[in-house]
């Protein structure tokens, strides 16, 4: 027989519920185009009961934000092999994870980035989500290479975000390079930057 949730799992339920509604909504019309209203209506809730977990839309932006950093941060890894890997994602202008969820949320941060040039709270939900995701980067990135410092290891992942995050936007546009001759251009690249650590 299955338990009664308790306070804190109904609660993290709820929460869930309404941020699967408002990615849909934000996704459908923007974030100015869709009402608590319309987020309610989704997540068969009331507009009272959506504000007793968010205080407002605001808040419910930065909850998605979070979210996906927390998945990208999730599909970090620096190991070896990861290059190719790497390379062959960008030159097919793949997404790692699931691909309608990873669409999503791409399409999600494109809403924020620009909603971010009008709305210092969004600005600043924008900051600290670069933050975390670029120092989660260099984190990890220390541990293989220590042998880099700092500034190195900064341009490193400074150049792996222009390229992944340049990569997702031109995913709106038909591809007009070759696949595979970019996977090539990339490898060398890549190598070339970063050359591969040899097994301890």
């Amino acid at each position: 027989m299955n338990q009664p949730l308790n306070k804190e799992e109904r609660a993290r339920l709820r929460r869930d519920q309404i941020i699967t509604a408002a990615r849909i909504c934000f996704r459908n019309h923007g974030f100015h185009g869709a009402g608590m209203a319309e987020i309610a209506q989704m997540s068969a809730l009331s507009v009272g009961q959506i504000y007793r977990y968010f205080t407002n839309k605001d808040a419910i932006i930065e909850e998605i934000v979070r979210r996906i950093v927390e998945t990208k941060v999730n599909h970090m890894q620096f190991k070896k092999g990861d290059v190719q890997e790497t390379a062959a994602m960008l030159s097919h202008r793949l997404l790692a994870g699931d691909p309608q969820e990873r669409e999503i949320d791409h399409a999600l941060m494109l809403e924020v980035a620009a909603e971010a040039t009008r709305n210092p709270t969004v600005a600043r939900i924008l900051r600290e989500a670069d933050d975390r995701l670029f120092g989660q980067a260099m984190d990890m990135l220390t541990g293989l290479r220590p042998e880099l410092n700092q500034e190195q290891l900064a341009v490193w992942v400074e150049f792996m975000a222009v390229m992944c995050e340049g990569t997702a936007f031109r995913r709106l546009n038909h591809q007009k390079a070759n696949p595979s001759l970019l996977n090539t251009f990339y490898l060398s690249l890549f190598t070339t930057i970063l050359p591969a650590s040899e097994d301890p």
